[in-house]
């Protein structure tokens, strides 16, 4: 599969059998198909923020930004700004996105910046050993409500319909293959393309065996239909049983705020030249 190394010596240190071995996986292939359809292995970048999450730019081989907790769509978006021809590919956890740095997720659906959003939803806070997050169910037992959460979880996917995402889709780790090709498809999208990830976490949420017995795929769902999107998405809510749809929810064209930003402002070129100017008038 891989047409370029990816891999680095570091040594792994996430459990064993962390669903986030599977999102390396599939991140890699992914890489690998795209730069067979030409993408080149040096115009792709990937940020993170802070969690089991973030030690995946330890373990893959292209250019990568450790940010802060809940900051890496922040660095994401100043990127793919910066410079509007990489390949922008953000990892997030539920507790980094969906808790701490929501209010950049949602401005970054809201404006549809062209970069790939995948959270590794483990439903909890695994780093600092098992706190709930947002999308912990009510009951949830861990380190910080031991008689259990009294707070229901949100729905993500329904979350960035709201706010504005063009893409939205889940993966489940244990289907790298699947999940593979929504990274695929989602990274050529042009748009602000979001990804929940399915991402059991062995040490404080161990999810794999509920998940594999409701999981399917999603094949004849209208994409542009947000109302079959939202029926779709709340099959299951996060709380309770029901089935759990992974693939593809919602999609649509519309222009996209690095493009629309990028068409305004100054060339490179002139730039040393107006910075003189406004010092210049300043002074």
């Amino acid at each position: 599969m891989n047409k370029t190394n990816l891999d680095l010596p570091t040594k792994n240190t996430w459990c064993p059998g962390c669903g986030n071995f599977g999102i390396l996986q599939a991140i890699k292939n992914a890489i690998s198909i795209l730069e067979q359809k030409g993408v080149k292995k040096e115009n792709f970048v990937l940020t993170t923020g802070i969690g089991c999450h973030a030690k995946i730019v330890d373990y893959i081989n292209i250019n990568t930004f450790y940010g802060l907790h809940g900051r890496a769509l922040a660095a994401a978006v100043g990127i793919k700004i910066g410079n509007p021809n990489l390949k922008v590919l953000t990892c997030s956890g539920d507790g980094d996105s969906y808790n701490e740095g929501i209010s950049h997720l949602v401005y970054a659906a809201k404006r549809n910046i062209d970069l790939t959003m995948m959270i590794h939803d483990n439903r909890n806070f695994a780093l600092t050993t098992g706190q709930y997050s947002a999308t912990s169910p009510r009951g949830f037992k861990g380190r910080s409500t031991p008689e259990g959460s009294q707070e229901s979880a949100f729905n993500p996917l329904e979350l960035m319909l709201a706010s504005g995402a063009t893409f939205i889709a889940r993966g489940y780790t244990a289907k790298i293959d699947h999940l593979t090709n929504l990274i695929v498809q989602a990274v050529e999208h042009k748009g602000f393309s979001f990804i929940d990830i399915l991402d059991p976490c062995v040490a404080w949420f161990n999810t794999y065996e509920d998940y594999n017995k409701r999981v399917y795929e999603l094949k004849d769902n209208n994409l542009l239909s947000k109302e079959d999107a939202i029926k779709r998405m709340w099959e299951w809510d996060y709380n309770n049983g029901g089935k759990i749809a992974i693939g593809v929810f919602y999609k649509i064209e519309k222009p996209a705020f690095d493009v629309e930003v990028n068409s305004g402002i100054v060339k490179i070129d002139n730039i040393d030249n107006k910075i003189k100017e406004i010092l210049a008038k300043k002074i």
